[in-house]
């Protein structure tokens, strides 16, 4: 098989890359285009997998549609020269677009209904549309749901084991209690709403619960200059290493709200969007104790700090971790079998 993964932001290269990987070591041919953002590319370099990086994210706004009018010709450019079987990404205009205009199958990872309009303009386009059950989006015909969370393409327990000695390595004592804050900026497309935490509630909730053991703070923006707690000392490849043994984890990103909650680790989400009913994979975790959601802020580091307080919280979320998982499938596996189906 010949199969290209287009990779957009960091969150896509831990949801692909045992895909990669694996179809990498059975001998298939891999390639894999990149956008610029964050630590996309960094993610990349550190697993290994080699990429070709076709648009950058600029600052401000406005540039965001002449970026991926761009990207969409040189999409088709790699995909000609490529010849992929399938073109496999999350839901983004360059990826689909190119797919459609070379005649290739496109298959997508969708799990956000916040991409709205654009969900339902791109979706008809794909070959096939692949959701988390929890999305409560209906797109059409080719669009199928699992029982999972992309989240469990890189954290099911098949494939992620905490390596307490990297922890050890980098100065975290895995043995002592931590916490792990989250702060995004709000910057992309899909972001509405409000801003997660003011900085007084960051100071707050920072300084509370550095009473009870370090505080890691991972921040999109510069951190209020105050800001008790200090930067995430493993690079960004192993923060799910510092994730998973962390007593508790409060941020207004969803997606590491997510990756906590399937880790077993006390997950405290500030939901930034504002009327509590906009991401449905959130209510299947609420379904398994795993997440507390809240849009008020207060209340979220009200609920961390009892989190961290209480001896307990580690089993309970590791008991109901379990029963996620006797619900759920190994999304590596069956993003794997999607793609030999449309590819062979």
């Amino acid at each position: 098989m010949r199969v290209h993964f287009d990779v957009t932001h960091p969150a896509h290269v831990h949801l692909f890359r045992h895909a990669i990987q694996s179809l990498a070591a059975g001998e298939h041919a891999v390639g894999v285009t990149a956008r610029e953002k964050e630590v996309t590319t960094q993610l990349l370099d550190a697993y290994g997998i080699d990429h070709e990086v076709l648009s950058r994210k600029r600052a401000p706004a406005w540039t965001l549609a002449p970026e991926w009018g761009l990207r969409t010709l040189k999409t088709v450019d790699y995909v000609r020269r490529f010849e992929p079987d399938v073109i496999v990404s999350q839901l983004n205009p360059a990826a689909v677009g190119a797919a459609r205009l070379t005649r290739t199958p496109n298959l997508v990872f969708h799990d956000s209904e916040t991409a709205g309009t654009l969900a339902d303009v791109l979706a008809p386009l794909s070959t096939a549309v692949y959701s988390p059950t929890g999305v409560q989006q209906d797109l059409g015909e080719n669009h199928h749901n699992y029982h999972g969370f992309h989240e469990l393409a890189y954290l099911h327990p098949t494939l992620f084991e905490t390596d307490t000695d990297l922890l050890a390595e980098h100065g975290v004592d895995p043995d002592e209690p931590y916490s792990v804050l989250r702060f995004v900026s709000m910057g992309a497309y899909h972001d509405v709403g409000e801003a997660g935490l003011s900085p007084a509630q960051k100071r707050r909730v920072a300084t509370e619960l550095a009473e009870h053991g370090p505080v890691y703070v991972s921040s999109e923006d510069d951190p209020p200059a105050d800001l008790p707690g200090e930067p995430v000392p493993v690079p960004p490849e192993a923060i799910h290493h510092l994730l998973a043994e962390a007593s508790v984890f409060l941020g207004d990103s969803d997606t590491m709200a997510i990756e906590a909650a399937v880790l077993g680790t006390p997950s405290v989400r500030v939901d930034s969007f504002g009327d509590g009913d906009v991401l449905g994979c959130f209510h299947e975790l609420e379904r398994f104790d795993l997440v507390h959601s809240t849009t008020d802020g207060d209340e979220a580091i009200d609920r961390a700090i009892e989190l961290a307080t209480d001896p307990a919280a580690r089993d309970r979320w590791d008991r109901q971790r379990r029963a996620l998982l006797e619900e759920t499938v190994d999304v590596s596996e069956y993003m794997l079998d999607q793609i030999e189906g449309v590819a062979t």
